[in-house]
């Protein structure tokens, strides 16, 4: 085709309008970052009072803990003076601290 003819037919689309945007409206999943309260952790500390027994006993009926799991941070605290024994909210383990230093035992939120 020449120019002349290429021109015209230019010219005579110049009416039509194209669509820009999709006729259809697509699903976005998008994720969301929730700025969360900062972790905190339960510290339970070392004493020359309480028997190993009673200590896993606590861990187990206070924080929840498995038999290994309260065994396991018993010989911690023995050995290295202390242990995380659970960590979450202030709100989720203030009770639990409060209920250890209730039974005699040593322990903080960090």
């Amino acid at each position: 085709m020449d120019r002349i003819k290429i021109h015209k037919k230019l010219s005579k689309m110049k009416h039509l309008k194209f669509q820009t945007q999709p006729l259809w409206k697509e699903d976005v999943e998008v994720d969301v970052l929730v700025d969360e309260e900062p972790k905190k952790v339960l510290v339970l500390h070392n004493d020359d009072y309480n028997t190993f027994d009673f200590v896993i006993v606590s861990l187990m009926e206070v924080c929840q803990h498995t038999i290994e799991q309260a065994e396991q941070c018993t010989w911690l605290v023995h050995y290295k003076g202390k242990c995380e024994v659970k960590t979450g909210s202030f709100d989720f383990l203030e009770p639990m601290c409060t209920a250890l230093l209730d039974r005699g035992l040593s322990a903080e939120i960090v």
